[in-house]
């Protein structure tokens, strides 16, 4: 059994991770770690007009991030994202919520808009 501290540490290598390969597609990293009273907001990216909130979901194995997002996680992320809003959006920009799933020796997988998934 790991430790909060270890999952603590594994959680932000897994952003830092994602931040990176964000950077990689052309994406800028305006805030880390946003938290809500409604849930926390592991990265909010722009590139262009849109900005994503970014859930990250770092496991273990390939089949275990695969199931590391549910309707519960996502819908935090999307009230959290809705409450912050307001301050990263000031001039009409798309917003969406996205969410990336880490898992070693496996490229990122991203889904885009996952509210629509």
């Amino acid at each position: 059994m790991t430790t909060r501290a270890e999952r603590e540490a594994r959680g932000r290598r897994g952003e830092w991770l994602a931040a990176w390969f964000l950077r990689l597609k052309g994406w800028r990293i305006v805030a880390r770690r946003i938290k809500t009273p409604r849930g926390e907001i592991d990265l909010i990216a722009k590139r262009g007009k849109t900005i994503a909130f970014v859930e990250v979901k770092w496991r273990a194995s390939a089949e275990q991030a695969d199931q590391a997002i549910d309707p519960w996680r996502l819908r935090r992320v999307v009230e959290a994202a809705t409450a912050v809003a307001p301050r990263f959006a000031r001039n009409g920009e798309d917003l969406r919520v996205d969410v990336l799933l880490l898992a070693p020796g496996r490229w990122p997988r991203h889904i885009v808009n996952a509210t629509l998934a």
